[in-house]
């Protein structure tokens, strides 16, 4: 085994035990523990960080990885990661300086009595401390060593979060306890990885910038417009419920966003497969194994997506009087009609395949950064309209109108430039089965327990759903595991 393959293998799993446990937390225990108030201002405040933490690093951990194998002597590949290491410095503190000398500039962000302004130190510790561990992490994966860096980024969060939780319910902290040791947590991350980063390798500082410094700043700040767009479409929503409503409804947001990202699990798995595939393709200029790539990344990708959309979307009432029972909090069975508009993001996005990697990947990766602003000034339009107009359903509303455009114009984009594109005649097979096993047992009630249930029906349509695959082939790879499995 390759230390590529060895090192995908390692941090896969990394990511699946970190699902797990971050569905523990998310579902269960911050519900629990700290109550549907708490827990929503925490994700509110933590969802801010995630919008600010791109504009403190500018970009440089992604230009690290651009440019250090461009650089020829050992000279110059110290000056870029010491460069790396400084140029977040010059724009995070002239914004921390102008946020707290001039107040009004963080009322413009936050309403003075929301409970985000009593806490923007949290906001800004935790921004510089993401931001500084992207950095190093990036010096990790240059070198080929991510296995910690993945862990830290993916494991250690979750456990971290899991542990605070078991101290404030023992009553070691109150929230306040919380938000500093949660601090300090994030902090002892960065340490970790600084640690580990400079003994796999430490550059000699020599205070002279990298040789192709302006093309190193060009990229980032391209780089951080693109990243600064795509935070502000993932986490805005959390963000303006907290703003515009109240504290407890991001709480309710969060629990049902995490049961449709179940359906992301496994592009999340196949994306640090494919990229190397797709970047060889575009390099060696094999346009056939390109789209080949794309279409069966898409297929199988939509196949087994589709399979989850399915199991949630027909399990949601068993699976909220689980959660009230867990919790013994009504409210969550508000965030039903969010799970479906979510799923249905998550499955179209999932149906695309590699298509981000080939724009990436290509030279016409610089479109991604109109198709970004784009779509970020559209999220901040429609979020406001639509949790205005609708609670915060609304926030679901705006995710999926804006993710749909986002996608189908770099659908477009694929096929007007390079003629290719992810969907085949088995696609939409596979569509009207999602559609008629969807139909068939969404109103499918069985009189036994919430679990049970679960349990029962989602086994039934794994079954009808893999079988009815099979026997019309919808998928090689499937019907070879199967194959591998029957032969057993």
């Amino acid at each position: 085994m390759g230390i590529v393959t060895r090192q995908s293998f390692y941090n896969v799993l990394s990511i699946l035990f970190a699902f797990a446990l971050g569905g523990l937390n998310t579902i269960v225990f911050y519900p629990r523990v700290m109550g549907p108030e708490f827990h929503g201002l925490i994700v509110a405040m933590l969802a801010n960080s995630n919008i600010i933490q791109p504009i403190f690093s500018y970009g440089i951990q992604f230009s690290i990885i651009k440019f250090y194998s461009a650089c020829k002597t050992k000279k110059e590949q110290d000056n870029l990661l010491v460069f790396s290491v400084l140029l977040p410095l010059l724009v995070i503190l002239p914004i921390i300086m102008s946020v707290y000398q001039f107040e009004f500039i963080s009322n413009y962000f936050f309403k003075e009595d929301s409970p985000a302004h009593s806490f923007l130190y949290l906001i800004f510790s935790i921004a510089i401390a993401t931001a500084y561990f992207e950095i190093f992490y990036s010096w990790l994966r240059i070198q080929k060593k991510t296995v910690l860096g993945n862990f830290l980024k993916e494991v250690y969060q979750r456990i971290m979060i899991t542990v605070l939780l078991s101290f404030y319910f023992l009553g070691w902290f109150d929230f306040d306890g919380f938000v500093i040791a949660l601090i300090i947590g994030y902090y002892l991350r960065l340490l970790l990885i600084l640690s580990y980063a400079l003994w796999v390798y430490s550059p000699a500082i020599n205070w002279e910038l990298p040789i192709n410094t302006k093309v190193v700043l060009r990229y980032c700040s391209y780089i951080f417009l693109t990243g600064f767009s795509a935070s502000i479409i993932l986490d805005l929503d959390k963000s303006m419920i907290e703003q515009i409503l109240k504290p407890e409804y991001v709480s309710f947001y969060t629990v049902a966003i995490f049961i449709a990202a179940v359906i992301d699990a496994p592009s999340r798995a196949m994306v640090q497969i494919v990229s190397p595939l797709v970047a060889e393709a575009i390099n060696s200029d094999n346009k056939n194994r390109l789209e080949q790539l794309l279409k069966k990344s898409s297929l199988n990708l939509f196949f087994v997506s589709g399979l989850l959309f399915v199991l949630i979307t027909t399990n949601l009432d068993d699976i909220y009087r689980l959660i009230k029972f867990l919790n013994k909090e009504s409210g969550y069975a508000a965030g039903l009609p969010i799970i479906l508009l979510i799923s249905i993001t998550k499955l179209f996005s999932a149906s695309l395949g590699c298509l981000n990697n080939i724009i990436t990947n290509s030279e016409y990766y610089r479109y991604l950064l109109l198709f970004s602003l784009g779509a970020a000034s559209l999220a901040v339009v429609l979020n406001i309209k639509f949790i205005t107009t609708y609670g915060f359903i609304g926030a679901a509303m705006a995710t999926l109108v804006v993710v749909i455009i986002f996608n189908l114009l770099k659908v477009f984009l694929v096929y007007y430039k390079l003629k290719i594109q992810p969907f085949t005649k088995k696609s939409f097979w596979i569509l009207i089965l999602i559609a008629t096993l969807y139909f068939i047992f969404e109103n499918l009630v069985l009189p036994i327990e919430p679990l049970f249930s679960i349990v029962v029906k989602s086994s039934l349509i794994a079954i009808l759903y893999l079988a009815i695959s099979y026997f019309l082939k919808f998928s090689e790879e499937v019907n070879s595991f199967i194959n591998r499995f029957i032969k057993k």
